[in-house]
């Protein structure tokens, strides 16, 4: 059966997805929601993940019962599926540890960088709140690699002994805070020089500089317009919108709401 994750390539969550199949040696294929090229329709996508969010793996025939979303629901089934290599460690307790890892990336973290492309990318908020919302970012992000590093301690890999969950679980997320300008230092920096050097780490992250810099649809210009038309609605759910609440940008919400350029995960009916 093919192998298809619906995805963005600047996603650090796709990302850590794809990380993962490569590191399985699984072939697959990584169209992005549109479905263009795969004969996939959106419609799949839509049936797939009621989030309406990236990642989904599609892993065959049936729209409902061979699709899985969220990363991390997605990474177990293919530590299922696929278990060599093992991507987890041996002992439960490390094993504990590095899904506690991810789990911290994926909200805590993650919603620092979310936050900045929302202000950088997408241009939104007053000088006064994009002000404090940097500031707030920066000091965040300090604290966050102070508590990486001592993650890390001194082991060559989050893992352990070899490159794994806890890794590809913090390499994404990593590249996004550096292209903000925010550089990790000592022990951090070394492992991050480390790991980018990685086959399956390199080829998620030259696909994602693609997509950022050659397609007509990374245009700056372009996206602040269609966000400031409704046209295109980042979602601001759970760890997200605490994070631009308790940051300082209570202010980019309302006034995402008045404009209806904001989405959140929609409501069955």
């Amino acid at each position: 059966m093919s192998v298809i994750v619906f995805d963005h390539p600047l996603s650090p969550y796709s990302q850590k997805v794809k990380i993962a199949l490569l590191e399985k040696g699984v072939s697959f294929e990584a169209p992005m929601p549109d479905g263009i090229g795969t004969g996939l329709g959106v419609e799949r996508f839509q049936a797939a993940n009621p989030r309406g969010e990236v990642p989904v793996l599609i892993h065959g025939d049936d729209a409902i019962f061979d699709a899985v979303f969220d990363s991390t629901i997605i990474l177990e089934y293919i530590e299922d599926q696929w278990p060599e290599p093992a991507l987890l460690p041996k002992g439960a307790m490390e094993r504990a540890r590095v899904r506690m890892l991810e789990d911290a990336m994926d909200t805590h973290f993650e919603a620092i960088i979310w936050g900045l492309s929302e202000v950088r990318f997408f241009g939104r908020g007053s000088i006064d709140a994009v002000d404090e919302l940097e500031a707030s970012a920066g000091t965040q992000l300090a604290g966050w690699y102070d508590w990486l590093t001592t993650q890390l301690g001194d082991q060559q890999w989050f893992n352990g002994e070899q490159f794994g969950w806890g890794d590809l679980s913090v390499v994404p997320f990593l590249n996004g805070a550096v292209r903000f300008g925010f550089e990790p230092l000592g022990a951090l920096s070394t492992w991050l020089e480390r790991v980018n050097q990685r086959a399956s780490v390199t080829e998620v992250r030259l696909s994602a500089e693609a997509h950022a810099f050659d397609r007509p649809d990374s245009d700056l210009d372009a996206l602040k317009a269609a966000v400031a038309a409704g046209v295109f609605k980042r979602e601001y759910r759970d760890h997200r919108l605490e994070w631009m609440i308790k940051s300082g940008g209570l202010s980019v919400v309302t006034d995402g709401l008045s404009k209806d350029n904001i989405r959140f995960t929609d409501v069955f009916t």
